[in-house]
Order: C-alpha cells, then structure tokens, then sequence
C-alpha cells in the first residue's frame, strides 16, 4: 500500500493513504469501515410494501470503499457481512444471518464497496462528476445483486422484486450521492490547502 504526505495527494492513492502506513492502521481501518457500515444500517426507514428498508448502510459501504481503496474496502465489507453472518446484529434493523431478503444487497455492497475503492485510486472521488458517476455504478452493482437475490429469496418475479428492491430507493439513493458528492471532493481540497 502506498505512503503519500498530505503535502502531496496524487491519483494513485485514496484518502485513507494519507495517514502513516502500518499494518495496526490498516486493521483499524478494515475494522472501523465494517463497524460504521453496521451503525449506518440501523438508520432505517421501513417502505411499504416492500421487505428491504432504506438505510445508512449502502452510503457507508460506497464510503468505506472511497476512503480506504478496494482492498481495505473488500475487507472492511467482508468482515461486516462475516460477522453479521456469525450472528451480530447489525444488518438492517439488527438483523443477522444468511439468507434473508436483503442479503442479496450485502453481497452487492461488497463487491460495490471494492469496485468504487478502485476507482477513487484512479481519482474518481476527487471532483464533483467523477464522484457522482461513482456513486451510480456503486449504487447499480448493488441493485444488480440485491435485486435478483430479493426475487430469488422471496419467490418473487424480478419484476415485482424491481418495483419492491430497487424503485422506491432511487430518491433515496440520489440524495446520498449528492451528499458523497459533496463530501469526498471537498475532503480532497481540505487535504490540497493544507498541504
């Protein structure tokens, strides 16, 4: 993993470079990625009609992908979706375990969460475009797994599992990539002046 001063951000590295390397940061880092990703997913907002919640949770895992890089990324969701699997409650809702409706969508965040890592290591979370073209692949390889596993877990079409999964999050989700819109390439800048 590469070493940047905070007097020298460069395309190559994500924000989490900027702090001394070691392998203890590293395992904070891995490890604090899953924890915030588990507190986000108790913020939710129940949706009618539909058996997967609104929650903080996919905007934390595009988060921790876009600080930490795609590999601390996979690892941080990883650990999370392990761990949850084991039994901590800390899926949505405080729920645990394999297998249930919105599953699919845990599967999606990590594979998002490593994909958006590797395109802020390419520079993709330092301006506002970018970041927000990020956020929307992250966001759709999250659908494009959750919403086949929601149908397959519940036996519904993939149709009523679009219209339960993935339509009633779209405002939802357009605020939260607002909101990394702002967040990331603002980091950056901070990051630039005080250097």
């Amino acid at each position: 993993m590469s070493t940047v001063s905070a007097a020298a951000p460069r395309t190559g590295s994500v924000l989490a470079d900027l702090l001394p390397a070691s392998r203890t940061k590293d395992i904070a880092l891995v490890v604090g990625g899953a924890a915030l990703t588990g507190i986000a997913a108790q913020i939710a907002v129940p949706v009618p009609g539909s058996p997967v919640p609104v929650t903080g949770q996919t905007f934390a895992a595009l988060l921790v992908g876009a600080g930490l890089g795609a590999g601390r990324g996979f690892l941080s969701l990883a650990l999370y979706a392990l761990v949850g699997m084991a039994g901590m409650p800390w899926f949505a809702n405080g729920t645990s375990g394999a297998g249930g409706a919105s599953f699919g969508y845990v599967l999606g965040m990590l594979l998002a969460s490593t994909v958006v890592g590797a395109l802020a290591r390419r520079g993709a979370d330092r301006s506002v475009p970018r970041t927000a073209g990020t956020m929307v692949l992250g966001s759709a390889i999250i659908y494009a797994v959750g919403v086949p596993y929601l149908a397959a877990s519940t036996g519904m079409s993939l149709t009523a599992a679009v219209a339960a999964g993935l339509t009633p999050f779209l405002l939802g989700d357009a605020l939260k990539a607002a909101l990394a819109m702002g967040l990331l390439p603002a980091a950056w800048k901070l990051i630039g002046r005080r250097g």
